[in-house]
């Protein structure tokens, strides 16, 4: 076999195990809705079980990304306003390069008491979800209506960095415009934060 043959089937054969690096199409079914996660409490879900008629909020995270600590108060106040709403949330966890130290299940059920969260924190293994949603970066939202597909992707809001200088509210809004039955007028933005930390 010619050598450049033989690269270009190593090469090929090197994609085939690439996580999905493209994120989920606006209008896409929930993903890896029946996938069974071990949430903070010990309890064992799914997407399906936090899901309501109302929609799904799905938010990747971590404890350690500069950018979740800066969006943290954020992410209590969009969780507050979607148990006002009957809207499902959920934080997926899928740092698994890095479960043995800061982002192991332990440390994961410290940061969310510390944080009060009122809502599921649970473990994506193998990054299953992550790699579904084509999901990157954390945090990173996606709104799914009560039917299921997706409305919203992106970041919280227009200022990740710095909560002083938000001029739109993109997750909000989006939430108000599909739970009014409008088409939610900015539907993508570019999410800010660390990267995934995927086992190699």
């Amino acid at each position: 076999m010619k050598p450049v043959i033989c690269l270009l089937l190593i090469a090929l054969t090197g994609l085939a195990f690439i996580p999905n690096a493209d994120p989920l199409p606006i209008g896409s079914s929930i993903p890896a809705a029946a996938v069974k996660m071990k949430d903070v409490s010990g309890k064992i879900i799914s997407l399906n079980d936090v899901k309501t008629n109302q929609g799904l909020l799905v938010m990747f995270s971590c404890n350690t990304c500069p950018y979740v600590i800066k969006n943290q108060e954020r992410t209590k106040q969009t969780g507050d306003y979607l148990r006002q709403k009957g809207i499902g949330f959920v934080i997926l966890n899928s740092n698994e390069g890095n479960r043995s130290n800061d982002e192991s299940y332990k440390a994961m059920q410290h940061y969310a008491s510390a944080q009060d969260y009122q809502w599921p924190y649970a473990v994506d293994s193998n990054n299953e979800l992550a790699d579904a949603f084509g999901a990157s970066r954390t945090p990173e939202v996606y709104l799914f209506d009560g039917k299921g597909k997706l409305v919203y992707r992106g970041a919280m809001d227009d200022s990740p960095a710095d909560p002083s200088k938000i001029s739109r509210q993109h997750l909000k809004l989006a939430i108000d415009e599909m739970l009014a039955g409008k088409p939610v007028s900015v539907a993508e933005s570019r999410s800010v934060g660390c990267g995934i930390k995927r086992k190699e």
